[in-house]
């Protein structure tokens, strides 16, 4: 197994030094729902706030000018992250965000490939994140078009034995998750969006859960818009990112209207600025996209393909663990054949709210519940689950925290 050096990672986030409950070490296991932050990320915004304060594209003065750069130069570096060029990355406030943008300028255009309409389809799967879901549902609704969708198997797998079928020429949009957070499973996306095309489909790939933790080449994916979150690769929150083609990008209508996505305007009509102006209306998040840059810088640093292996390494060992614990039930891959580091599993007699809680006075950090993916939950037949999500901060101790805290759970709950 190959593991980093965490302890000296864990030194450059000042919140493990916190103690939680009954004085016990934190054991974030949660970096799913959001990642933990650096100082070398609240570092890069604070020099923002303190040296280049000012609202970017506006202005001619000193500040303005260093705020556009340091703004612009934010936008390069997410782009070289991906292997994208600068004019494909829009920033918004969050993936989710992302996804609605999408769906809401595909409704908005009356004719062309982005246009929807009654016989036209969306492709998603039972494994999407309700960002990843409610958009195209509404989108649905509102164009008349039908939703389709890939079924997961038992063992957490999408079931694509039914993709000939499900892809036609009706099909307008496919939108997958590349990893789910709440199964680990890795999907093949390349695959897909290769028999997507096929049929002239778009394909929107939630990279969510992807590019925080492996090394994501938008120009090899097959895939025309990608979306992420900073706040779970270490980042700010209220920073979200967006890649489209750019022919694509150039083609689209324009989400919110409002300063600094204009071309001209008069008092009848306005023409839009090319993207990715086109798309980023208002006074944008400026220190949010620096700090992104900061834990994109950090993360390179250590390098994404390690990154990958402690993930691969920490979940091997997780799997092995979380198996011996009787009457634990593990929703979702078994094996690390095309999975990442999310592990959800469901505890006999026990509510993972309830040993949420117990866990917590053991310092553990985990998420309960359905994790905003209730059609999965109805799938396994299950309320919720218990979901621990594994980062660079992270170690085989806190496994161990993990395995012995699972294991006073079913004491504290006289659960054999």
């Amino acid at each position: 197994m190959t593991l980093l050096d965490v302890a000296t990672i864990k030194a450059d986030f000042p919140i493990f030094e916190k103690k939680m409950r009954n004085d016990a070490r934190l054991v974030y296991l949660d970096s799913g729902a959001t990642s933990q932050k650096p100082r070398q990320v609240m570092a890069a915004e604070q020099y923002f706030y303190t040296h280049q304060n000012a609202a970017v594209h506006r202005g001619s003065h000193l500040l303005a000018e260093e705020a556009s750069a340091a703004y612009e130069g934010a936008r390069e570096t997410v782009a070289a992250f991906l292997g994208a060029k600068s004019d494909e990355i829009i920033f918004t406030k969050s993936a989710t965000e992302s996804l609605n943008l999408l769906a809401y300028s595909f409704s908005n255009s009356a004719t062309g490939r982005f246009a929807l309409g009654v016989g036209d389809e969306i492709l998603l799967s039972e494994m999407e994140h309700h960002a990843n879901l409610i958009p195209w549902q509404q989108l649905a609704k509102r164009t008349g078009a039908t939703l389709k969708w890939f079924e997961v198997t038992p063992d957490g797998r999408l079931d694509l034995s039914q993709i000939d079928q499900l892809l036609s020429a009706r099909t307008k949009i496919v939108a997958l998750t590349h990893q789910s957070n709440v199964l680990g499973t890795i999907n093949p996306i390349t695959e897909i969006a290769k028999k997507a095309k096929e049929h002239g489909a778009l394909f929107v790939l939630d990279a969510c859960q992807s590019v925080p933790h492996f090394a994501t080449d938008v120009s090899k994916l097959g895939v025309d818009f990608v979306t992420f979150s900073g706040h779970k690769m270490l980042g700010p929150t209220g920073i979200g990112v967006l890649w489209g083609r750019s022919e694509l990008l150039a083609a689209m209508e324009p989400f919110l209207f409002g300063g600094s996505m204009i071309e001209t305007v008069t008092m009848e009509s306005a023409t839009w600025a090319p993207a990715p102006r086109k798309f980023e209306a208002g006074v944008p998040n400026m220190a949010q996209a620096v700090g992104l840059a900061a834990a994109i810088n950090y993360l390179e640093a250590i390098g994404m393909d390690k990154v990958h292996e402690h993930e691969v390494a920490l979940t091997t060992y997780a799997l092995e663990g979380l198996q011996t614990i009787k009457g634990l039930t593990i929703i979702g891959p078994t094996n690390m054949d095309s999975r990442g580091g999310v592990l959800s599993f469901a505890l006999d007699g026990i509510h993972p709210h309830d040993g949420c809680q117990v866990l917590d006075q053991y310092g553990i950090a985990v998420r309960t519940g359905h994790h905003c993916a209730w059609p999965l939950m109805r799938k396994y037949g299950v309320s919720g689950t218990t979901r621990a999500s594994f980062y660079i901060y992270n170690d085989l101790a806190d496994i161990d925290a993990l395995v012995t805290g699972i294991e006073a759970t079913k004491k504290y709950f006289k659960v054999s």
